[in-house]
């Protein structure tokens, strides 16, 4: 819904994807964008867990609801400035 999000490096941040599929059948993804580079992997979230890619394991977590599946980012850094994507994904 936002479409900046600023945050405090060292901090945390979350990042909100609202979602209109059935989370019991739906697999959700987060990507980031940085600046002149390709899509990458952060995260994918489900009903029965998920996994997080390998750049990804510390510090991106995310949580699935019924609605929602928010993007936590601990610790941030200026190096997690990009663009972020949430995708749904119907099993």
């Amino acid at each position: 819904p936002d479409k900046h999000v600023a945050a405090v490096e060292g901090r945390s941040v979350e990042l909100k994807c609202k979602h209109k599929g059935d989370s019991a059948q739906d697999d959700l993804f987060w990507y980031i964008q940085r600046a002149n580079d390709f899509p990458k992997y952060i995260l994918r979230r489900s009903k029965y867990g998920g996994d997080n890619g390998t750049e990804f394991q510390e510090r991106f977590d995310s949580k699935l609801s019924s609605d929602s599946v928010p993007l936590m980012i601990q610790d941030v850094r200026v190096s997690d400035s990009a663009v972020y994507y949430c995708a749904l994904r119907p099993t």
